[in-house]
């Protein structure tokens, strides 16, 4: 028997290499990401949306899908602005620490001692409570209606709407949310500063960064259109002018600047890193309460909750007319894995905005200890379970694409008509995205109409989805009944 020679070995061996199937390579953390928002787009039927997450000191990813200009067909990129809306709170309570830090703001002092345009009518109140949402201050009321119909020079005239109005409680007593109260920070810090608000925004807190001031988003050619929904469908929204609340809900930026500026905020770049873990402190009303909203305790302006894994999360989410937004930060983690992580959006929709963001940025985290191994259900054909405590059943399959385990559930009944009651459009189907290093499906993102959910697998078979702190999604992968 002849024997190969060497060279004709090497030649079949390659050859059986290259004929072998192959085995696609795991995603990385950037295109799952990307998968999950280009979901979100097309299942909310958002214009569009912006992305990005900041981790261990520089953005690590950034991600963009679907319209910055649905006429004009132009596309979402990553130098796009959008609104801010109350994500501008968090820049605003930054300009009034960094004004403390350097010794020019008493955070306690009583506002009328800072700045003489308070009224005078009002008893003492301080820029601690108006970034906490204590001081009594109105939210916008019935006369506010034509708000955005005027240019403010400066935030010292804007503060003189608030004026002659009658506080909701005494300072200290209560929480009440207001953006007023946030306009009235705004004046003060340029009575301090001796500077317009935006412009010790720009020097001493956002410096270099693509976050400004928001106009009519029409003349600045890196503005997003803004949109609203009606009937389900994404309209153009009338020009709105902000200058009214730059400090309550009036910035704009790219989704990597916001991110950038929570990074900066953890690390000690805009206000020293003992000053921002203090924001973070819930306040306190005068009876020794923590200062809370909902699943939040409120600091100077920062929201905190312990997320699903134990982890503090630090946040602030916006709406307004043509956004919704979120900033989501886990300042406790080893500096390493600190992470920021920014979601914009053109349109004013219902969501569970900072959940959605905090599962864009799970591929890029550590995985949780605890997960329960499971499978991709791909013979699964039907699932049943509840949602929101009411039963529910439906036609579901999975599929392995690119290395994710991909599911589609169907909608029917009292789920549909949840999701069908809010102003977006209507949907037919939730998306399941494994978030899994490999195939499997021990921990995924439920992609819903109001959002990105965790859905986890449950130790009885199940998969569960926390929907608020009151309610959630649960259900059983089931193949077709013999």
């Amino acid at each position: 028997m002849t024997s190969l020679g060497p060279l004709h070995a090497l030649t079949l061996a390659i050859l059986a290499l290259s004929s072998a199937p192959s085995v696609p390579a795991a995603p990385d953390p950037g295109q799952r990401s990307q998968r999950l928002l280009d979901e979100l787009v097309d299942i909310t039927g958002v214009p569009g949306m912006g992305a990005a997450i900041w981790q261990g000191g520089r953005i690590t990813w950034r991600g963009s899908a679907g319209w910055r200009d649905l006429a004009a067909g132009t596309p979402v990129d990553a130098d796009t602005r959008f609104r801010l809306a109350s994500v501008s709170k968090l820049v605003a309570v930054a300009a009034a620490a960094r004004l403390a830090e350097d010794g020019k703001l008493d955070l306690d002092a009583p506002v009328a001692a800072l700045w003489e345009g308070v009224d005078p009518e009002w008893p003492a109140l301080s820029v601690r409570q108006l970034a906490a949402h204590t001081a009594g201050v109105p939210h916008y009321q019935d006369r506010d209606a034509d708000r955005g119909s005027v240019a403010y020079a400066t935030a010292r005239e804007a503060a003189g709407l608030v004026r002659g109005r009658q506080l909701l409680s005494a300072p200290g007593e209560r929480y009440h949310y207001s953006s007023w109260g946030y306009t009235l920070m705004s004046a003060v810090i340029e009575a301090r500063s001796g500077q317009r608000f935006p412009e010790y925004v720009t020097r001493h807190v956002t410096r270099d960064l693509a976050i400004g001031v928001d106009g009519d988003n029409r003349s600045d050619p890196r503005a997003t259109r803004t949109y609203q929904f009606e009937g389900g469908r994404p309209t153009p929204a009338p020009a709105h002018d902000s200058s009214y609340t730059w400090a309550g809900g009036g910035y704009s930026g790219t989704p990597s600047a916001v991110a950038e500026f929570g990074g900066r905020m953890m690390a000690g770049d805009i206000v020293p890193v003992a000053r921002f873990q203090a924001m973070l402190e819930p306040a306190r009303l005068n009876d020794g309460r923590e200062v809370r909203d909902d699943d939040y305790a409120i600091g100077l302006g920062w929201r905190t909750l312990t997320d699903q894994d134990g982890r503090r999360r630090a946040q602030h989410a916006g709406v307004t007319l043509g956004a919704r937004s979120a900033l989501v930060t886990w300042p406790d983690l080893p500096a390493a894995e600190q992470t920021a992580v920014s979601l914009l959006s053109n349109t004013l929709w219902v969501s569970s905005i900072e959940q959605s963001a905090s599962m864009l940025a799970a591929p890029h985290m550590a995985v949780p200890a605890d997960l329960v191994p499971a499978g991709c259900p791909v013979h699964a054909t039907r699932y049943e379970g509840r949602f929101r405590g009411q039963p529910i059943a439906g036609t579901v399959t999975f599929a392995v694409e690119d290395g994710i385990c991909i599911g589609k559930l169907s909608l029917a009944g009292d789920a549909k008509a949840y999701f069908d009651a809010f102003p977006q459009k209507d949907a037919s189907h939730l998306r399941v995205i494994s978030l899994d290093a490999g195939t499997g499906l021990s921990r995924a993102a439920l992609v819903a109409p109001t959002g990105l959910y965790d859905l986890r697998a449950q130790p009885d078979g199940s998969h569960r989805a926390p929907l608020g702190s009151s309610s959630e999604l649960r259900v059983n992968f089931l193949a077709t009944r013999p």
